[in-house]
C-alpha cells in the first residue's frame, strides 16, 4: 500500500519560497495605531458565587459601570486614550481614541445583587456576584 501524507501549500517548512507568502493572508495592520479596546474576562464558578475578572487597563473607577439583572451581568466603561508624540515644542502627531467598550453575558443561576462586590485595581475588574438561594418547592396538602 502507498504511504499517503498531507500537502500543505502555505507550510513554509517545506516551501522553496519560504517569504514569498508568509503574511499574505493575514489582517494587516500598522504599527502604533490605536486599537479599540475590549474587554476580556474570566468567569468562575462555585457552589456559592460566580467570579469575573475582567480586563479594563486604564480606565478609571467611576467610569465603569456594573449591572445585574436576574442571571444577566453587563460591564461597561468610557474609554479615553491619548498618545501624543512631540519633538521639542512642535506636535507632530496626535492619536486620540475615546469610546465605550460593552460586555454582557449571562450565567445559569439568578445573582443576588445585594451581596454582590465590585473591586477594581492595576485595570482588572473583579466581581462576586453570589447565587441566590433558590426556594425548595412546596408541597400543600389538601384540607
Amino acid at each position: 500500500m502507498a504511504n499517503i501524507s498531507r500537502y500543505d501549500p502555505f507550510d513554509v517548512t517545506t516551501e522553496p519560497f519560504d517569504d514569498l507568502f508568509r503574511g499574505f493572508f493575514r489582517p494587516v495592520r500598522l504599527e502604533g495605531q490605536l486599537q479599540p479596546m475590549q474587554v476580556k474576562m474570566d468567569v468562575k464558578e462555585n457552589d456559592k458565587a460566580y467570579t469575573v475578572h475582567a480586563d479594563i487597563p486604564g480606565v478609571k473607577k467611576e467610569d465603569i459601570h456594573v449591572t445585574i439583572d436576574g442571571n444577566q451581568v453587563a460591564i461597561s466603561a468610557e474609554v479615553k486614550r491619548v498618545k501624543e508624540e512631540r519633538e521639542g515644542d512642535k506636535l507632530l502627531r496626535s492619536e486620540r481614541y475615546t469610546g465605550k467598550v460593552y460586555r454582557s453575558f449571562a450565567v445559569s443561576q439568578d445573582i443576588d445583587e445585594g451581596a454582590s462586590v465590585a473591586k477594581y485595581t492595576d485595570g482588572v475588574l473583579e466581581l462576586t456576584l453570589p447565587k441566590k438561594q433558590t426556594v425548595a418547592s412546596k408541597k400543600l396538602t389538601i384540607q
